[in-house]
């Protein structure tokens, strides 16, 4: 033992004194008849033991300038210590001094700092440090390669991490099992996973780590790989190793990752069974994430309710899953239970909001939850950043989303294909052509989501030079061979109404698929084009391709166009035989269609009434067939059934009901259905409910009280219901309102040639043969041509026959 002088016993006591706890006396000093002595072996553990309660940076530094006091500054023990803690604080300066005070040719030294400096996070000087350990030759062990591996995965440097490889083949240590498991989460994490697999062989004991490593590199890689972890798990169980809560939430993503709802419950079962802590945070959380992306939302909600903690992390993962089913208001609910709990959002939080209210298309509550970002300082990642300016398109309002856009530090090709899908859906084609010319500009390629947004919108508004111009671009940029492309590329130029360069198209398709043939009828239906759409379908069924439900409907649209009934009742047949009319709605409601246009509404009505579960499309179907037959009564009593059922109507309803009192003339019952809408059921009347009382008024010959209903409408929309009303005012020989009316759609659209003829009928039937030259003489000024009549009878000879293509059904 020594003792110390007061001065020194007072220095240490006044440098201890800045931390939260005295140095207890029975450290300190031992009484003695000589007074206070000191251990002088336990100094360093009391400073090593208050080291580990070091609050702040400016008690560290007294706590070291105290080691210097008593003479230990060069003391290793102390010093390794000393570098670490100030490694946690971020002082890496003064860590490094301390670590060149103390430096000397023990490994086991080295490897403490390589760790220490690993759990601290810093994982570049744990790569400065192992290349220096490499200069002075003292040689490596598994410890310090396994460390600076797992620090070459957390920054994603691969190529140092191969450098390492190398090493560990000098030394001979690539099969120990640690060092294998850390090159295998370095492959496996940057997607190399043939190097992963090679790492996995050369290891000669296998433990549960190193199985455990390469279950997660396939788990964590695409849809495919994700079998070959079960594959791997195999193997594991022929060596009796038992899987560890590791495997399992590895498992778990696999599972996630292959919609495996089964093998999920397998593992869950199997974690109850061993008693593998199922109350583990990251475990509940993996099995919540499994269960959401299986489909089984319900369970995943079970889990969340017992659990113990919950954290962000299982809050999140609930929300994803509403998302995902297409509960968006589910989300907003769980944010405001997370908040009762005193939970702060983290981004993932704010970015499923974000979601939630753009699927809701809620824009009040997305600005919402943009002031909170801005109240609170939250930084924005890229993802969170490109969700938000998603939420603003999205909601109509890419006029602020662009901002938000502009002001990104760093852009990928995701934030761009937002940006301008946002302005597509606005109908801002040009600002979107400027982003993506700004795209290109930055370096960034299209990928075909890009391409396909473009082609879609081309096709939507019917711009065929927009069309032309990214079409032009794929050629460029060889992307013609994507066949998603190709089939969006057919379809836009047939949605355009060129038929012909879609025919183009379609023939220079090597490799065609459902899409494509699908694509090609649904382009010549949309024109008119039956007959053509009925070929098509025969030589897709010799090329031995099997329909789906659209590609049946598209041919049933064509036949309705045709009129043919035996294929009506072929197709019906090949539908019975494959079993798609079970619970198909969509393709039962085209066949009721389809009859009802062949002219047997019996057969219509027969199908109409054996479905299972009809919905308000199946009712509307139906209802749209009594009138197209002109029953306005079937109509109305199929109305008055649907509602005793339950099922409430919408605004196709009200047009096919309204549609069939007029066919039938049925004043006050149209008067009736019309008002229900507003008074039951609080629904405006749009144009076509509109159009369709001005056209059953006008054809009872009350034009006075039709006329009161167009003046209802905004000017840009009555047109076709003020063509109507003049056309009812020359059969009502009404002359002064047919001149009112007349003017007035003549100001609306002065290029329509109907309401020049029909003006001029008007006044040539009430004898003012001034006017009619006038109207004449103002429609030749315009070079307004008026369209002749055609027979269907030529159509009819063209289509011809059509029994003899009932064979390839």
């Amino acid at each position: 033992m020594t003792v110390f002088s007061s001065g020194i016993r007072s220095l240490i006591e006044k440098t201890v004194s800045v931390l939260p706890t005295r140095i207890p006396s029975r450290f300190l000093c031992q009484s003695t008849r000589e007074g206070s002595v000191f251990h002088e072996e336990s100094i360093p553990e009391i400073f090593a033991s208050y080291l580990k309660i070091c609050p702040d940076i400016t008690s560290l530094r007294k706590l070291h300038a105290c080691v210097f006091a008593y003479g230990l500054g060069n003391s290793i023990f102390l010093g390794s210590k000393l570098l670490n803690c100030y490694a946690s604080f971020d002082c890496l300066t003064e860590s490094r001094w301390v670590f060149d005070r103390i430096i000397n040719r023990n490994l086991s030294l080295w490897n403490s700092i390589l760790v220490g400096y690993f759990r601290t996070g810093h994982y570049e000087e744990v790569l400065r440090l192992y290349s220096n350990l490499k200069q002075l030759k003292i040689g490596v062990d598994s410890s310090g390669l396994t460390f600076t591996l797992k620090s070459c995965t957390e920054i994603g440097s691969v190529e140092y991490g191969r450098g390492i490889h190398v090493d560990a083949l000098k030394f001979r240590l690539n099969s120990d099992r640690f060092v294998g498991s850390s090159l295998i989460g370095l492959y496996s994490k940057n997607g190399d996973i043939k190097d992963a697999s090679k790492v996995f062989e050369e290891i000669t004991e296998r433990d549960v780590v190193a199985y455990t490593a390469m279950i997660t590199g396939y788990a964590q890689l695409s849809y495919h790989h994700a079998y070959e972890a079960f594959s791997v798990l195999c193997h594991m169980q022929e060596e009796q190793l038992d899987p560890n809560r590791v495997t399992l939430v590895s498992l778990l993503q696999a599972a996630a990752q292959l919609e495996a709802l089964e093998e999920g419950r397998s593992i869950h079962g199997y974690a109850i069974r061993r008693g593998i802590d199922c109350f583990d945070e990251v475990l509940e959380t993996s099995l919540m994430d499994m269960y959401i992306k299986c489909g089984a939302v319900n369970v995943a909600a079970s889990i969340f309710s017992t659990m113990n903690t919950r954290t962000v992390a299982s809050w999140n993962a609930l929300m994803a899953g509403h998302l995902q089913i297409g509960q968006p208001l589910e989300v907003l609910n769980l944010f405001f239970l997370m908040v009762q709990e005193s939970l702060t959002p983290d981004l993932i939080t704010l970015a499923n909001l974000l979601l939630g209210c753009a699927d809701l298309k809620d824009l009040r509550k997305g600005k919402s939850i943009h002031g909170y970002i801005i109240r609170t300082g939250v930084h924005l990642d890229l993802v969170a950043t490109t969700t938000l300016i998603d939420m603003y398109s999205k909601c109509n309002s890419v006029i602020q989303a662009r901002p938000l856009f502009d002001r990104m530090e760093r852009r990928d090709v995701i934030s761009f294909n937002v940006i301008i899908a946002g302005y597509l859906q606005s109908g801002l084609t040009y600002e979107a052509i400027e982003t993506f010319c700004e795209m290109i500009e930055a370096g960034i390629r299209p990928n075909p989501a890009t391409i396909l947004s473009f082609l879609c919108a081309s096709a939507d508004l019917g711009d065929i030079r927009k069309g032309r111009w990214i079409h032009g671009y794929i050629l460029k940029q060889g992307l013609e061979t994507n066949i998603e492309i190709t089939n969006q590329i057919l379809y836009m130029y047939a949605k355009c109404g060129h038929i012909d360069i879609a025919r183009e198209v379609f023939n220079r398709i090597t490799n065609k698929d459902l899409v494509s043939w699908t694509s090609m009828m649904m382009g010549c239906v949309y024109h008119g084009h039956a007959d053509e759409a009925v070929a098509v379908f025969r030589l897709m069924q010799g090329e031995k391709m099997d329909p789906d439900s659209v590609t049946l409907i598209s041919l049933l649209q064509a036949i309705s166009l045709v009129g043919s009934l035996n294929l009506a009742k072929e197709v019906h047949s090949h539908i019975y035989r494959f079993h798609l009319d079970r619970e198909n709605h969509p393709i039962i409601n085209s066949l009721v269609t389809t009859y009802a246009k062949c002219g047997r509404l019996d057969m219509a009505k027969d199908l109409s009434e054996h479905m299972i579960g009809r919905g308000l499309t199946s009712w509307n179907t139906m209802i749209a067939a009594y009138g197209m037959h002109g029953n306005c009564v079937e109509a109305l009593k199929l109305f008055e059934l649907m509602k005793k059922e339950k099922v409430v109507p919408d605004e196709v309803t009200f047009t096919s009901v309204l549609s069939a009192c007029s066919h039938a003339g049925l004043v006050e019952e149209g008067r009736s259905v019309f008002s229900s809408m507003m008074t039951e059921y609080s629904m405006v009347p749009s144009r076509e409910h509109y159009g369709c009382m001005v056209d059953l008024l006008s054809r009872a010959g009350q034009l006075e009280e039709a006329y009161s209903l167009v003046k209802c409408l905004p000017p840009r929309e009555c047109t076709s219901a003020l063509g109507a009303l003049l056309a009812a005012c020359r059969v009502y020989r009404n002359t002064e309102m047919g001149e009112i009316i007349g003017r007035e759609l003549l100001d609306i659209e002065p290029e329509n040639s109907v309401a020049y003829t029909l003006l001029s009928n008007i006044y040539s039937e009430a004898g003012k043969w001034d006017e009619v030259a006038r109207i004449r003489a103002m429609e030749k000024e315009r070079g307004l041509k008026r369209m002749p009549g055609y027979s269907l009878i030529e159509l009819d000879k063209q289509v011809g026959n059509l029994s003899g293509f009932c064979c390839w059904l």
